[in-house]
């Protein structure tokens, strides 16, 4: 023993001679185990010091450490390699034992993981980082099953429920998910985080999904140190708020000596395991050297508070226990630490100087680049018929828009077996406007899931489906409805593929209701015309139809994109023209299609980039989208009575812009008008001329948009929204003398 002390160590390595079966379930506590876990908690604490060092030389960019946090090494030793993991922040002994873990089971000639490289890389940002390829610093590995989460204060646990909730409760659905069925899901989060209401739903959606007996493994972890960077956390507060959770079981790890330790971390693991039930484990843990690097604790601590923590160190606790055990000597003990330092302090001078990422291009990539392909399955016309009952909807004549989104919601499920439809009453109602009426009977309760009335759930849920295989096609009940939650398509959702370098991503379609103009009923919840915040994530695709010839080809781009390119996709839906039939006269029928089947020549015309064009006029170009789009075709009707012979572009996708297309139909003409509906700051509207701008050489250019207000109740709606005679107005205004460009 004194000689395996003595030698220089590559990597923290699990003790191979202690009995283990593949679920991790032994009594883990003898020597090799301890020395297991304090080899993870002095490379972890040693990176620690890596990162202030390499800080000091301009080297490197993130000082966030895991000192104090060690006893989750734990949990990296307990838990299986294939147990899916979403970490706080402070997860480098956790990280450290897992890698120890994969590298002990590893066969002769496979090679392992390199941890202590890895996190240098990634605290330097180095494009050899094999977790974000240099885009921040995260605890993850594919390899090691570690999803990567940056600075998240409790963002990730919605996703975490929702990945527990599909491979326990799921698996009928998609049975090839990347993760054994008899797998846990790990999800750390600090004691600060506790009190975020993000964290706060994922808990009571957890203890519902339990109270309705579904199959939710999933292992809580709270790192529980007592402050969040400078508020104290009221001493009793998280055990209390942690103890009330129904459903949800309750260890105490407060004891850092490592049989204990390892008791408790092993309890909480195989009760999730073998329940397949929620359990929180409330890691007692302490924090060294501030919050970051740029943290002075003597602000806000004093002198003797900091000293007090060290008697609550867990590395000093597993140091002490080896020398009372004798299992090493205390100079052995030291000399197996110094070991340890040696090595990461070699392997950070080795890495100064890496290559980082060098150009906008390379730093974007992950949002751009396709994910692999997934087999695309095909709609059998056999399937159509019994599903159908026989009435195939192309043979159903005219259909409105609603309907036209529910056929093609039909065939995008029996095209993809593995698609689950989610959301506030989707499932037995079939949705407040019928939109998803009767899927739930077609398809079944697996798939046709109604929730509960959170849509920080909803898309968490869909987040997590989406890692285990599952299609998740989650709809947002209104468009308002999504900004409680929006941080799941920003920062979980949109940002995966990036700081993942493109190793995970979120296939997904989110179904919203939205835009304003419904007659009767509303106010600013249920007539929301502002879709800026959804325009503003980087790599979301926003789609809009308006007219139900293209709904379907849109729809089934949008799921051809997140099948095949892994991409996140919204498809708002304008409510009021969910169930409109006429365009100019009651009874033209000029607002219904007939339904285009799977395979129709028309899908291509609803290709991302694709827009829609109306009319052939060369007088006015008008580009418009959602509402906007039977507004200004009654609006160009009136212009003929002035002599304008109109072209009309429905944009259709508003994230990313149709710029290409948009450019070569501006090019024909001299004057352009652009009719928003949403309003005037940070409107659509914006971007578009933006484009036109940017091309070089505009033509005469104006927009016509709605007022920068919140939509009020009833009639005064009409006083801030666009109308069909601002949009003729401003078309005369634009036509008639006068320089330049005109905005208003």
């Amino acid at each position: 023993m004194a000689a395996e002390a003595a030698r220089p160590r590559d990597a923290v390595v699990a003790d191979p001679s202690d009995p283990s079966d593949q679920a991790g379930r032994t009594d883990r506590t003898g020597p090799g185990t301890v020395l297991a876990l304090f080899d993870a908690q002095a490379q972890s604490r040693h990176l620690d010091f890596a990162a202030r060092w390499l800080q000091s030389r301009a080297e490197g960019f993130y000082t966030i450490g895991s000192a104090g946090h060690e006893a989750n090494a734990a949990l990296g030793l307990l838990t299986r390699v294939d147990d899916p993991a979403l970490l706080h922040y402070r997860s480098g002994g956790f990280y450290a034992a897992r890698a120890a873990r994969h590298a002990a089971s590893l066969s002769p000639g496979q090679s392992a993981t390199q941890p202590v490289r890895d996190v240098l890389l990634s605290l330097t940002s180095a494009v050899a980082d094999p977790m974000s390829g240099g885009r921040h610093k995260v605890f993850g590995h594919p390899v090691l099953h570690i999803v990567p989460q940056t600075s998240t204060i409790g963002s990730h646990l919605p996703r975490a429920v929702g990945l527990a909730y599909t491979l326990g409760s799921l698996r009928g659905v998609q049975p090839d998910m990347p993760w054994p069925p008899e797998a846990i899901v790990v999800c750390s989060f600090g004691d600060a985080s506790l009190n975020h209401s993000t964290a706060q739903g994922a808990f009571n959606a957890a203890a519902y999904l339990t109270h309705r007996g579904l199959a939710v493994p999933l292992l809580l972890v709270c790192e529980d140190n007592g402050i969040g960077i400078s508020t104290r956390t009221p001493t009793g507060w998280t055990e209390q708020a942690l103890r009330r959770l129904p459903g949800l079981g309750y260890v105490d790890a407060a004891d850092p000596e490592p049989d204990r330790l390892l008791a408790d971390v092993r309890r909480a693991v195989d009760t999730v395991r073998e329940t397949r039930r929620p359990t929180v484990l409330h890691l007692r843990t302490v924090r060294f050297m501030g919050h970051a690097g740029s943290d002075v604790e003597l602000g806000y601590r004093s002198r003797g508070e900091i000293l007090a923590d060290y008697e609550r160190d867990p590395l000093l606790a597993t140091a002490g226990y080896l020398a009372r055990h004798g299992i090493l000597s205390p100079e052995q003990v030291l000399e197996r630490y110094e070991s340890v330092g040696e090595r990461v302090r070699s392997e950070a001078e080795a890495v100064l100087g890496e290559r980082r990422l060098r150009d906008r291009a390379e730093v974007v990539r992950p949002l751009r680049t396709p994910a692999a392909p997934r087999p695309q399955s095909q709609v059998v016309a056999a399937d159509r018929v019994t599903t159908w009952a026989g009435a195939l909807p192309e043979a159903q004549g005219a259909l409105t828009l609603a309907q036209a989104v529910n056929a093609a919601l039909t065939d995008v499920m029996l095209a993809h077996p593995h698609a689950v439809v989610l959301g506030e009453d989707v499932a037995v109602k079939g949705g407040v406007y019928g939109v998803t009426r009767g899927l739930r009977k077609r398809f079944g309760g697996a798939r046709v899931l109604d929730t509960l009335l959170d849509e920080q759930t909803i898309l968490g849920t869909a987040l997590g489906a989406a890692l285990a295989g599952v299609l998740p096609l989650p709809e947002i009940q209104y468009l308002a409805y999504l900004h409680n939650a929006e941080d799941q398509l920003r920062g979980e959702a949109a940002s995966l593929p990036f700081f993942s370098d493109g190793s995970y991503r979120n296939p997904m379609v989110v179904r919203i209701a939205g835009l304003a103009y419904q007659k009767g009923f509303g106010g600013h919840f249920h007539n929301d015309n502002s879709v800026a915040v959804l325009r503003d994530i980087p790599g979301l695709v926003l789609c809009v139809p308006s007219h139900p010839q293209d709904a379907p080809a849109l729809l089934r781009e949008c799921v051809a994109l997140a099948e095949r390119d892994g991409r996140v996709c919204v498809y708002l839906e304008p409510i009021a023209l969910y169930h409109s039939r006429d365009l100019h006269e009651p009874g033209d029928g000029g607002w219904t299609a007939t339904y285009p089947p799977p395979g129709d020549p028309s899908d291509r015309a609803g290709r991302l980039g694709t827009v829609r064009r109306h009319g052939t006029g060369t007088d006015l170009l008008m580009v418009t989208f959602g509402n906007g789009v039977p507004m200004a075709l009654r609006a160009a009707r009136r212009l003929e009575a002035e002599q304008v012979a109109c072209t009309l572009l429905d944009l259709r996708w508003l994230a990313p812009l149709p710029v290409e297309e948009l450019l070569a139909e501006a090019r024909r003409f001299e004057r352009i008008l652009v009719v928003d509906e949403t309003r005037a700051g940070g409107g659509v509207s914006e971007g578009v001329l933006a484009a036109l701008v940017d091309a070089g050489d505009p033509p005469r250019l104006a927009r016509v948009t709605s007022a920068d207000s919140f939509v009020p109740l009833g009639p005064a709606a009409a006083h801030v929204l666009l109308s069909e005679d601002d949009i003729v107005r401003e078309a005369l205004l634009l036509l008639g003398p006068g320089p330049g460009q005109r905005t208003s």
